[in-house]
């Protein structure tokens, strides 16, 4: 939930707990296959800094005078979707990190969730016609589309404080494409570790057999090579990653240590 809603996919949200995690689960692995090293220590802080905004926006609408205790979970959703267009629209981004360093989010911030849920409340109790069920109306994308078309309006009506408090993309950018190279390279400490905590002895043996099943590569036979030697040679944490695979083909062919 804490992700989809601010990934612009509120709708998901309102579906239910299974088609939201499907779709969450799609979304998650193809960014893994495309780039794993993008989940680190900075991604891990940005999620919980989106829980954090998540609970309180929960704790702020049930404390409203207008809330009559109804839809505060679409409410919550809208409200942080719309938030996060906002944010895309103009470039830029909330500032998780400061939230995660703070484990709460400022009064200025807690402001704006207050007046985009009033206007989220607003909008989603009156459903174009032909619809009564308020939450069978937030479940269609056409809900979301007029929202989305309110982003403006509810711009104008935020502080400037917040809008002010918003960082900018490339800043955040910068920031998520050094935590991916920290995280490369503990991924390649950590394989090292790994792989030289296995005998040589093993890695000559699921050679052996790997080349009776015609099972690896010339390139993979050769780093294979190279682990059969230690602690003569070490291999590299390139290397080290790559025999981490080859460990996992060995033993889907019924090769073991």
């Amino acid at each position: 939930k804490f992700e989809n809603v601010w990934d612009e996919k509120p709708r998901y949200v309102n579906l239910g707990a299974q088609k939201n995690f499907a779709q969450y689960a799609r979304r998650i692995g193809q960014m893994w296959d495309k780039n794993h090293n993008q989940f680190n220590e900075l991604y891990f802080k940005k999620i919980i800094a989106r829980a954090i905004l998540f609970r309180k926006t929960e704790k702020l609408v049930s404390a409203q005078t207008w809330y009559d205790g109804g839809y505060r979970a679409n409410i919550v959703a809208y409200t942080l979707a719309m938030i996060s267009k906002l944010c895309s629209d103009d470039e830029k981004s909330m500032n998780f990190p400061v939230i995660w360093e703070k484990q709460d989010i400022s009064d200025t911030v807690l402001h704006a969730l207050e007046l985009t849920a009033k206007l989220v409340n607003d909008d989603i109790t009156n459903p174009i016609p032909g619809i009564s069920n308020i939450s069978e109306w937030c479940k269609k994308e056409a809900c979301w589309d007029r929202l989305k078309n309110r982003t403006q309006e509810l711009k104008s009506i935020l502080p400037v404080e917040f809008t002010e408090s918003l960082i900018s993309k490339e800043e955040i950018a910068y920031e998520e494409k050094l935590a991916a190279k920290e995280q490369k390279i503990e991924n390649g400490m950590v394989a090292q570790m790994k792989i030289l905590s296995i005998p040589s002895s093993t890695w000559l043996s699921i050679m052996q057999k790997g080349q009776k099943k015609r099972l690896f590569s010339e390139k993979e036979i050769g780093i294979l090579q190279t682990a059969s030697k230690i602690p003569d040679k070490i291999p590299s944490e390139k290397q080290s990653l790559a025999l981490l695979k080859i460990l996992d083909k060995a033993r889907k062919e019924g090769i073991r240590q």
